[in-house]
């Protein structure tokens, strides 16, 4: 369904066509001006008619407080450094356009100089890629705090399945106040200095995580759609290989190239740590589900894998302090998001929570996993599974021990127990009935 739950904070990227009215003034000066508009058009000009759909995301995250045990691992702020980002793509374009997010920060966020490439080997670019970015015709931008930022449109072939190079100066000290932790990507931070057009930085410091890039989009053809894969660390790709693109939803991508659905984007709008009911590594799927849902142009279909941190981190360090929630309580906030999705036309498909028996033992986070939890796994799997989400990924039953269903194979185990390692990824990835996705069910 073309344009389904398509929400107003995106129209500006469907609009911005200058309309010129020429009637009734007929002079050889106005001819010529013709002439050389349909000549070609200006950098960062829209095609009229041109429509744009998602091929990337990233969901924006706060910097959590000290008292929190997991660490922050980026940088607490930035100053006169350029740091290049490296973006695995789902569908590609001959356009390009990137979206940025200063959502959980304080004050502007000055970009001076924004640039994207196709990406090379490490922090290199593909020599004669690179494109300078604008916004509002402008080489940069101040973004008010909690607010996005779209780039105009840039000449870029982008492959399917291919790797994005985004490059952005950070000229004034800037707190990264909206990042995304689990990257599973090395990001390159230049010793200081306006770096975006270089061949290749040299980095003063890497991470893995990402800073303010929240998107990228290409034109939409007639026939496009976007599934969002809604979720936690498990979407989110943990403990996959860094740098090699192994999360499920990656491989789901390859999937759908390999089969002919050119033109269905997956965009991974999961957070490592997010639940259903609270905050804490990120906003809760409640509050969240409106910006990394539903403001996504041509969105078709949801797949949400959430809950097991829900039940997993009250009572551990994690959340010392917190009651474990019931399963009711879980079921409760599913029937809310497949409500508000059936409310703006979309699909909502349900994954069953996998096994997590022994999950963290004899790490500082053990108490993840206990006998009671196990029992609400259970129930909420079997909500899952009981016809209310408009379709089923049984994951659990992918990944689990045939001899023990309450862990997960040792051949798919990253070794934590709860998280999958790339084969089990993988085997995720195969499991999906694409034809849920592509609604020909």
């Amino acid at each position: 369904m073309s344009g389904a739950g398509e929400p107003a904070c995106w129209w500006q990227a469907r609009r911005g066509v200058r309309r010129v009215n020429i009637r009734g003034v007929l002079t050889a000066g106005v001819a010529a001006v013709l002439g050389l508009a349909l000549a070609g058009r200006p950098a960062g000009a829209q095609t009229p008619g041109e429509n744009w759909i998602g091929t990337w995301t990233a969901a924006p995250q706060p910097v959590w407080n000290a008292d929190f045990p997991v660490a922050w691992t980026l940088p607490r702020n930035l100053w006169n450094q350029t740091i290049r980002q490296v973006a695995h793509v789902s569908i590609g374009g001959s356009r390009v356009r990137i979206v940025l997010s200063n959502q959980f920060g304080a004050q502007p966020l000055v970009i001076g100089a924004a640039h994207v490439a196709r990406a090379g080997s490490g922090s290199a670019i593909v020599a004669g890629s690179d494109r300078a970015l604008t916004f509002g015709g402008a080489t940069s931008v101040s973004i008010p705090p909690g607010a996005p930022a779209i780039s105009d449109p840039v000449d870029l072939d982008v492959p399917p399945l291919g790797d994005i190079a985004v490059s952005l100066f950070l000229p004034e000290t800037t707190p990264v106040a909206t990042a995304h932790w689990e990257g599973v990507q090395t990001a390159y931070i230049s010793e200081p200095g306006n770096h975006v057009g270089d061949a290749e930085i040299k980095p003063q410091t890497t991470m893995r995580s990402r800073a303010f890039l929240s998107g990228i989009m290409v034109p939409a053809p007639a026939d496009a759609q976007a599934v969002v894969t809604f979720g936690d660390s498990i979407t989110d790709g943990a403990n996959s290989t860094p740098d090699a693109n192994r999360r499920w939803p990656d491989m789901l991508a390859a999937r759908l190239q390999k089969t002919g659905n050119v033109h269905l984007a997956v965009l991974n709008e999961a957070i490592s740590g997010e639940r259903v009911l609270r905050d804490r590594m990120g906003v809760n799927a409640l509050a969240a589900f409106d910006s990394e849902v539903l403001s996504q142009p041509r969105v078709h279909t949801v797949v949400l894998m959430m809950g097991i941190n829900d039940i997993g981190w009250p009572q551990s360090a994690l959340a010392p302090h917190e009651p474990v929630p019931s399963a009711d309580d879980v079921i409760a906030g599913y029937k809310q998001l497949i409500a508000r999705a059936h409310l703006h036309g979309l699909r909502i498909i349900g994954a069953t929570l996998t096994p997590f028996d022994d999950a963290f033992k004899g790490l500082p986070f053990e108490g993840y996993f206990t006998e009671a939890k196990e029992a609400r796994r259970q129930a909420i799997n079997q909500f899952i599974r009981s016809g209310a989400f408009d379709g089923v990924i049984d994951f659990d039953a992918v990944v689990r021990d045939p001899a023990n269903p309450r862990t997960i194979q040792s051949r798919f185990d990253s070794g934590d127990h709860l998280h999958p390692n790339d084969a089990g990824y993988a085997a995720m990835a195969d499991a999906v009935d694409l034809n849920m996705l592509t609604g020909r069910q």
